[in-house]
């Protein structure tokens, strides 16, 4: 829609309202306590009419005229309340009355009411405007907009119709367009809008200074005029401009401006697609079609069998572009120089930014997601472009701007029409003008003939064969396409397929003894006088292959309408004979264009491929399934046809069912992972494991395509591809650190040293070694993501304790080796800061000491001196802050060079993974001989209990002569600082001894062995966690548990089998 303003005139006075006289000629204006005539072509006013001593709110034209000069008096009528504006209905029997109190009052000539319609927002909604739908189609349908903001339908019965519309300003005045298509409304958003019959806005006809009272539309035109609070009227023409798109036969257009109907231009079947929105560009390719809206592009697709079009992609977005055409897989938008190719989901994949603006684009075809488009620019450039190559090819290179263009079938020519009017053919590959014609405003080749062409001007329609005259025909309108024998012509919105006999050029080459390209000619439709001439012409001229050709179809037409008395010559005493009688018949059906019919032939010949293909090719998925069930499971063959082409048609169930029945678990396999159903696909592994490979790596690979790489390592994982799983874990390792995700990173090494652990079966030596290290990383990472949010976020979940120990932990384990990610000087800055609040002072100290050897980041600087300042106000002594060791009882320092083991005895410490506290645990190893079967078996007899004591106290066997050989209890024989570490062994008699709720077990998977602990105070509850043999704080678990459902350490969910 694009609206003119056509004239402009202003009154001293208010104009409240207008209305056009019946013929369009005149208009009555009701400005202040005048009635103004005017005439419609300029706005002159022409005179006034008098008799009103108040303002005049509202005039209407009955049909017989405004009011009979002979007629001396007015009939009035009293109202309840104030009148604000009026409507005849279109036969002119009832007049609508809308009222400030929120009422619509319908009432006869004689002024009797006969519908009270009454609004809900009652007098805070005053009926400002009303009007009658002036169509056949929607008789006595009544628009109602009130200063509720909301616009109604009302039929003359009173009941309400279409959906309620709110406007979001005030309306002032509401006119229907002649035939009742849209509706203009305007008011306090001093606009005049346009709207369709259903209430749907479709853009702004003007823009104006004051509020608009008033708008008409002239009876039986485009043209709208308004009326404005400040006096001045303006006229406005519209022109719906045409919105259409075209590709080969099918036709898509604009209707009704929201609704999109798409016409086979060979059978005439239409269908529509409403929108409810305005569709502001169309375009058309293949089975694809684009339709783009005011806040989006939907993308439809046609099954290509039924012409039922479904909306299958959506591209949400605002677009403001000039041209659009959609590929298979991309939509292309032109915006002056630019144009850009966006995926069906919107992202933008190429751009291309030419050096002139665009005036012409097509698409020419090509493979998908590789079509070539033809540009033609405002300088005379012509481009090619393919949509996967972000470079221009450059065609030729006009001097005049391109205004149409087209490329032959074998994209050897081309045909440009210019600004002047000219038709040019080039040789592409030469560059070489072949011909020119003038008066063109239009061209199009043949899709089916390399060298005919088509185009219009000046009322006649051109074709043209090769270098042969043009033929000319009259013709209305132009010409947008050239298939076969029929050309596709549009007059101003009527899209139309014109019937062409190809006879002419037939003769021209006839003339010249071009016998092939002259039956290239009549194949496309020429009468039957036409093709006996071509076909005698060519057995004269001795060329024999094609006149063969000529008489062979000729001979088939007319021979094969005698198949009835060809089957009743037959009878049934000959089966063979007339199986092959029906199998002719049916190819014949099959030229013909009749493919049910041949399909159906087919079947009772026995020919079940030849009918297969051509109900698949057809799409009659429900006609093959038939044929399918029927088929024995032997016919495979036929039966992995039907399953090829429910594979090509998407229906899944029907291919699965195929293959099931005939056995091909592979083809199962393949066409679930194909369709992506991997339930099914997993299903029919846990009957058939020879197929984990052929499934989980397609769905690992899916997986990761997906962005979901965890679980596609798992996928890798079950499907034996070790080496793929753990490229991915490392993958995902080395994002985590990179984005700062220590937790993750800390996961990801847990789940490489399990990945590894796996492997280790076969490679023991190396993998074992991998183990140990990634297990490492795994716990110094997790350790440090919880002091890096400590430092770099505003508040803190740990506790002081926790940070402290979190950091004595990290620095007492970390190796000369810098690790990626974790910050030295943040583990140092939150150890101090902590240890201030703890009274450590010495290892605060200690702490700023070594900060000030370290580089600081800007951010940190200014803490950290004032730490070191405020450090020197300390005591020189700690409070009571140490570690000890649960076997030996020292006191170890709170950072210890050695690592995380006792100074005096060397046994390492057992660490809580939620506050990183020592355990009260002993790591034991079993005597020589004891197999972790026995020693189990041992642990879980019941343990001797004194009858002295009521206390609970950890005993050994009676066959224990001393405590002194009790090795947990034994006295440490070594002295301090000594290197050679004690492990604790235990006999028989000590596991026997043993409480079962005392030991905790890690039960490593082979190569692996066992380890054991022993708690060394009963009182403290102590859980590991049997995936990450972690151990931890009774309490502190179960409360993560409750935080996170899983174990924060590995994950493992908690509702996850042991």
């Amino acid at each position: 829609m694009r609206p003119i303003e056509k004239w402009k005139e202003t009154v001293r006075d208010r104009v409240y309202d207008l209305a056009f006289k019946p013929d369009g000629s005149q208009i009555i204006m009701a400005a202040g306590q005048r009635v103004l005539v005017c005439d419609a072509k300029d706005g002159t006013i022409i005179q006034p009419l008098k008799g009103h001593s108040d303002t005049v709110y509202c005039v209407a034209y009955a049909r017989d005229g405004l009011w009979s000069p002979e007629q001396k008096s007015v009939n009035k009528n009293k109202v309840s309340s104030r009148i604000t504006c009026c409507g005849w209905t279109n036969d002119g029997q009832y007049l609508a009355l809308g009222m400030m109190n929120g009422v619509v009052s319908i009432r006869n000539k004689n002024g009797e009411e006969k519908v009270k319609i009454e609004r809900p927002g009652g007098s805070l909604s005053p009926i400002w405007s009303i009007a009658w739908n002036p169509s056949r189609d929607d008789h006595d349908t009544l628009a109602v907009a009130d200063w509720g903001q909301k616009l109604s339908f009302y039929q003359l019965s009173g009941k309400q119709v279409l959906k309620e519309r709110t406007l979001n300003y005030d309306p002032c005045c509401i006119s229907y367009f002649s035939k009742g298509e849209y509706i203009v409304m305007g008011g306090s958003d001093k606009q005049v809008s346009l709207y369709t019959k259903d209430g749907v806005r479709l853009g702004t006809i003007g823009e104006h200074k004051a509020w608009v009272w008033t708008c008409r539309v002239k009876p039986d035109s485009n043209y709208v005029v308004c009326g404005c609070q400040d006096g001045t009227i303006y006229c406005y023409q519209l022109n719906f401009t045409t919105v259409h798109g075209l590709y080969k036969d099918l036709y898509a257009y604009r209707d009704n401006m929201t609704n999109v109907i798409v016409q086979d231009l060979i059978t005439e079947q239409n269908l529509r697609i409403k929108c409810h929105e305005l569709v502001k560009k169309i375009a058309i390719y293949r089975n694809r079609l684009a339709i783009q809206l005011p806040e989006k592009i939907n993308i439809c697709t046609d099954d290509l069998s039924t012409m039922e079009y479904r909306i299958t992609d959506k591209i949400c977005k605002k677009f403001e572009c000039n041209l659009l055409v959609v590929c298979s897989q991309h939509v292309i938008l032109c915006q002056e120089k630019r144009l850009q190719c966006l995926s069906f989901a919107g992202v933008k994949e190429k751009e291309w930014v030419m050096e002139s603006m665009i005036r012409y684009i097509k698409v020419i075809g090509g493979p998908p997601c590789k079509e070539g488009l033809l540009v033609g620019l405002k300088n005379g450039a012509i481009l090619k472009i393919f949509i996967d190559n972000p470079f221009p090819i450059t065609l030729l290179k006009l001097s005049l701007s391109v205004r149409c263009l087209d490329m032959s079938a074998s994209r050897k020519k081309l045909a440009v029409v210019d600004e002047r009017n000219t038709l040019l053919v080039y040789d592409i590959k030469s560059k070489e003008l072949l011909f020119q014609e003038p008066n063109a405003n239009s061209v199009a080749w043949n899709t089916q003939c390399e060298d005919m062409l088509c185009f219009s001007g000046n009322g006649y329609l051109n074709i043209k064969a090769s270098n042969f005259p043009v033929h000319q025909q009259k013709m209305q309108g132009f010409m947008v396409g050239y298939n076969g024998s029929k050309i596709f012509c549009l007059h101003v919105y009527s899209m139309s397929a014109v019937e062409v006999p190809q006879s002419a050029p037939m003769y021209q080459y006839l003339e010249k003894k071009m016998f092939k390209e002259a039956y290239q000619i009549a194949c496309l439709g020429v009468t039957d006088s036409d093709w006996r001439d071509l076909a005698t012409e060519a057995l004269e001229g001795l060329d024999f292959e094609t006149a063969k050709k000529l008489m062979l179809t000729d001979f088939m037409y007319t021979d094969l309408r005698m198949f009835e008395y060809a089957k009743e010559f037959v009878g049934a005493t000959d089966p063979q004979s007339s199986k092959l009688l029906i199998t002719k018949q049916a190819d014949w059906a099959k030229c013909s264009k009749e493919p049910r019919a041949a399909a159906e032939m087919y079947l009772s010949a026995g020919e079940h491929a030849k009918a297969i293909d051509i109900i698949g090719e057809h799409g009659w998925a429900d006609m093959l399934i038939d044929i399918a069930r029927k088929l024995d499971k032997a016919e495979r063959e036929p039966l992995a046809k039907c399953a090829m082409h429910f594979k090509r048609l998407r229906h899944h169930g029907y291919a699965s069912e195929t293959y099931s029945k005939m056995g091909d678990l592979k083809a199962l396999v393949q066409l679930h992972v194909e369709t992506r159903h991997w339930e099914e696909a997993f299903s029919l592994v846990e009957k058939h494991p020879q197929f984990k490979y052929d499934v989980f790596v397609p769905y690992a690979q899916w997986l990761a395509e997906n962005d979901r790489f965890e679980e596609a390592q798992k996928a890798f994982h079950k499907a034996g591809r070790q080496n793929e799983a753990v490229k991915v874990l490392e993958q995902l390792t080395h994002n985590a650190v990179v984005e700062n995700r220590f937790n993750d990173a800390g996961y990801y090494y847990w789940m490489l040293s399990m990945q590894c652990l796996d492997i280790a079966r076969e490679q023991k030596k190396e993998m074992l070694e991998k183990f140990e290290s990634f297990q490492h990383l795994a716990e110094l990472y997790y350790v440090y993501s919880s002091i890096q949010r400590y430092t770099d976020e505003p508040f803190s979940s740990h506790m002081p304790e926790t940070i402290f120990s979190l950091c004595r932990f990290l620095l007492n384990n970390l190796t000369k080796d810098v690790l990626p990610g974790i910050s030295k000087v943040n583990t140092l800055f939150a150890l101090a800061k902590e240890s201030c609040k703890l009274g450590a002072y010495k290892l605060a100290r200690y702490s700023y000491e070594k900060l000030q050897e370290l580089h600081i980041p800007s951010r940190l600087v200014e803490s950290i001196e004032l730490g070191s300042l405020t450090i020197h106000s300390k005591p020189f002594h700690d409070s009571e802050v140490y570690m000890m060791c649960y076997r030996c009882s020292t006191n170890n320092p709170l950072l210890n060079s050695r690592g995380s083991v006792c100074i005096n005895c060397r046994q390492p410490f057992i660490y809580s993974a939620s506050s990183y506290e020592v355990l009260p645990l002993v790591q034991f190893y079993l005597g020589e001989g004891i197999s972790d079967e026995e020693a189990l078996s041992l642990i879980d007899l019941e343990v001797p209990h004194t009858e002295d004591s009521d206390l609970e106290a950890l005993r050994i066997d009676d066959e224990l002569d001393h405590t002194d050989d009790d090795p947990f209890s034994a006295k440490m024989s070594f002295e301090q600082g000594g290197s050679t570490f004690v492990p604790v062994k235990v006999s028989r008699s000590v596991l026997r001894s043993m409480s079962r709720r005392d030991v905790l077990i890690k039960r490593w998977p082979k190569p692996l062995k066992w380890e054991y602990f022993r708690s060394l105070l009963p009182d403290v509850s102590i859980t590991m966690c049997p995936s990450c043999f972690k151990m931890f704080h009774s309490e502190d678990y179960e409360i993560l548990l409750l935080q996170h459902n899983c174990c924060p350490y590995c994950r493992r969910p908690i509702d996850e089998p042991s």
